[in-house]
């Protein structure tokens, strides 16, 4: 299934704006035309210095694929997530990711999708059930309490990636925007992660999280980066070998055997 998770599955729940400068929601009453703007603009201007350097490559087909966007909301298509968030994941530097968690495509229900993979706004209630499953599994791992909320801004602002494959989405439609160009991008961004090079000259500490066979198939991007993979949290396939995998305590192993410290996986109570 689908994920950010986009599992249709996943129940529709309420959406409120989230107090967060860094991952604040902004209100673009006009996609089609948000979308085209984007197209025109400096990569400079979209993403993090070094992810625009390390984009440049696939600048052009970044830019088709945003011109497809805004192709589709012009023709009356509500597209997910918003404008102002479809690159949220490439904000964060690329300098200080840790830990890349790879999601399939973002939420198909409107008010879900946030621009980081598994996330959703914190004033959104129920979270979806991924998600849930998610937080069963840090709760079984690392003892940590299920929380109510879907802001997982705290393990961004520690370098953990938390990236789609496929960044946008019909509303409605899970799955939708596969094939239309994504997917190149999201692949020069793993790969830019996994040739990242020290000061030392060897490759910057990384560890991969990939949740379901969407999420797998970068495994070649990754080149010696340590990998934790499993079932994809999704209710449907969750029990068939995402709960037990312990995927938050292997990664901090990992971590800590490359000497990168290690990730607090666990989030504030309330946004």
């Amino acid at each position: 299934m689908p994920s950010s998770d986009s599992s249709r599955a996943d129940r529709p729940g309420t959406n409120h704006p989230d107090a967060g400068a860094l991952f604040k929601l902004e209100p673009a009453p006009d996609d089609a035309s948000g979308f085209a703007q984007l197209a025109r603009q400096p990569l400079a201007e979209l993403l993090a210095p070094d992810w625009a350097e390390a984009l440049t490559p696939v600048a052009g087909q970044l830019r088709e694929v945003l011109g497809f966007l805004a192709e589709e909301a012009a023709g009356g298509q509500k597209v997910l997530p918003q404008p102002s968030n479809v690159l949220r994941a490439f904000r964060q530097p690329l300098a200080g990711v840790r830990v890349l968690v790879v999601g399939q495509d973002p939420y198909p229900t409107p008010g879900h999708a946030v621009g980081l993979s598994f996330a959703v706004d914190g004033g959104t209630r129920p979270i979806p059930r991924s998600l849930a499953n998610i937080y069963k599994e840090l709760d079984t791992d690392l003892g940590l309490p299920p929380r109510i909320h879907g802001d997982l801004g705290r393990w961004a602002e520690q370098g953990v990636l938390l990236l789609n494959r496929v960044l946008s989405v019909r509303a409605g439609a899970a799955g939708s925007h596969r094939n239309k160009g994504w997917e190149a991008i999201t692949a020069a961004a793993i790969s830019a992660l996994a040739n990242r090079g020290t000061a030392a000259g060897g490759p910057a500490p990384l560890v991969a999280v990939l949740w379901g066979k969407d999420a797998e198939s970068v495994r070649p991007l990754l080149g010696p980066a340590p990998v934790i993979a499993s079932a994809h949290p999704s209710p449907l396939s969750a029990s068939r070998g995402f709960f037990g995998s312990r995927p938050f305590s292997r990664a901090n192993a990992l971590l800590r055997a490359q000497g990168n410290g290690t990730v607090d996986w666990e989030l504030p109570p309330l946004p």
